[in-house]
């Protein structure tokens, strides 16, 4: 078979890839699209954020239902069909990855579906269905994603023992399901769990859950996930997983314990690794450090001269939307544009409540020795969460008392992920929280949040009392 030349080939259709792809085409370039799975997509859109993110909506609905008594409105006890709620999740990841295929198509971007193997720098081999397909290219840009990491010790080959792949599948309702990890996944999918009924137990190492959200802002979601869990254990280990019958022996230590219970089944959460093994890698001069993770600089330029890598295989925070924005840097480079990478990455836990954040936290700030002060608005004092009953949210900004620039927002409340995107916005601009106090905010909104928590460094948010900031 005849090689495909090519400008540009981009190896994974994940987020950071198609938006890659299509972006080098929208810009003139011949692009040639490498995707090992069946659909466009990869991660985010088939076995991460999208799928994830419907079944938490779905479930959440159970959980409006039932909270909707003490408002005079009473349902019945909901019924579960889960092979109707697989399909409506899968109707959804097909609509969205039919749209990316067909999205390809309209810019001129050829597709192969098949798993690449760099033979050098500048040739690629694609393991296809119908056979081996080389394509040689000018610049390649890897976007291999990540895996979710599952420790030997606990990898026994059982299917009791998930990852987020296979708990999103929801192969069924466990009355008892260990959730190892409180970061973004575990705290997600023992949520999505908890709501169709099985009773949760989440272990983890560290001594709070969400690692790197500040403890303040953190709380509420811990306060709500200890009504929905049946316990969280903090600061404890777990050291040994066998199988035992149709259930799994568990034996951890806690609070000085060593313990061995049994669960029907247990999600593993840990954190991803990257998918970098069997690519060829060693053939180029791409450089992968001690976690495997591509080493790139921040034009996203990998130690070969012809191959760039963005996303989750790039290392940093593996997020959807920084390897879009990675995505838009590569090819920008290859377009000799000289673009680098400064921009403010939003973080968002698609918990009950959410949490977001972008910029400093008061943790960072703190250790890092970096002026601030704290301003807050209790979404207590906000109207419009008063109305759907989520007063237990947050508006929280850190700010140089010198300039009153915005350094970081974090905020944690219902819709936080939505919220956050202004202070983002605020940030990239250079706004001050007097730019954010003087906006207009529409009345009544949880956006107001933002602007009040502004006012409240000032010492005049309407709907909260705080002392005047101090002109010293």
């Amino acid at each position: 078979m005849d090689s495909i030349k090519t400008e540009v080939v981009v190896v994974g259709a994940g987020p950071g890839g198609y938006a890659a792809a299509f972006y080098a085409a929208d810009l003139g370039k011949r692009v040639v699209l490498i995707e090992k799975d069946k659909r466009l997509g990869g991660v985010c859109l088939n076995r991460g954020c999208i799928p994830s993110k419907s079944l938490l909506y779905a479930t959440h609905q159970i959980l409006n239902a039932r909270e909707s008594a003490h408002r005079g409105i009473t349902f019945g006890e909901p019924t579960l069909d889960l092979d109707k709620l697989r399909l409506w999740k899968e109707g959804i990841l097909s609509k969205l990855s039919g749209g990316v295929a067909s999205l390809a198509k309209m810019r001129g971007v050829e597709v192969i579906a098949g798993r690449g193997y760099f033979e050098s720098s500048n040739k690629l081999r694609v393991e296809t269905d119908s056979g081996q397909q080389f394509i040689e290219f000018e610049q390649a840009i890897l976007a291999v994603g990540s895996l979710p990491a599952l420790p030997k010790a606990f990898d026994l080959g059982n299917p009791r023992i998930m990852t987020s792949t296979e708990a999103l599948e929801i192969p069924d309702v466990p009355e008892n399901l260990l959730v190892v990890g409180g970061g973004y996944i575990g705290m997600e999918m023992g949520t999505v769990y908890a709501a169709l009924g099985s009773k949760i137990t989440l272990v983890e190492a560290m001594d709070s859950i969400l690692a790197g959200a500040d403890p303040d802002l953190t709380r509420p979601v811990m306060a709500h996930a200890k009504k929905m869990f049946k316990e969280i254990r903090l600061s404890a280990k777990v050291s040994k997983m066998s199988t035992a019958g149709k259930q799994i022996k568990v034996e951890s230590e806690y609070q000085g314990q060593k313990l061995a219970e049994l669960y029907d089944r247990v999600l593993v959460s840990v954190g991803r690794v990257a998918n970098s093994r069997d690519l060829g890698l060693e053939n180029t001069k791409v450089e992968l450090d001690e976690r495997g993770f591509a080493k790139v600089n921040n034009r996203q330029q990998t130690a070969d001269p012809s191959i760039y890598a963005i996303g989750d295989i790039a290392g940093g925070i593996l997020l959807a939307h920084k390897a879009h924005k990675e995505a838009r840097i590569a090819v920008e480079n290859i377009l000799n544009t000289q673009s680098t990478f400064n921009s403010v990455i939003p973080a968002v836990v698609f918990t009950d409540p959410e949490l977001a954040w972008c910029g400093l936290t008061e943790m960072e700030a703190k250790e890092r020795q970096i002026p601030h002060q704290i301003s807050k608005f209790p979404w207590s004092a906000s109207g419009r969460a008063l109305s759907f009953d989520r007063t237990d949210g947050v508006t929280k900004f850190v700010i140089n008392p010198e300039t009153d620039r915005v350094l970081g927002v974090g905020i944690c409340g219902a819709g936080a992920g939505e919220l956050i995107a202004e202070a983002v916005l605020a940030m990239e601009m250079g706004a001050t929280a007097e730019d954010i106090a003087l906006t207009i905010h529409p009345h009544p909104t949880l956006s107001e949040t933002l602007m009040e928590g502004a006012e409240a460094y000032y010492g005049h948010a309407t709907h909260t009392f705080t002392r005047k900031k101090s002109s010293e």
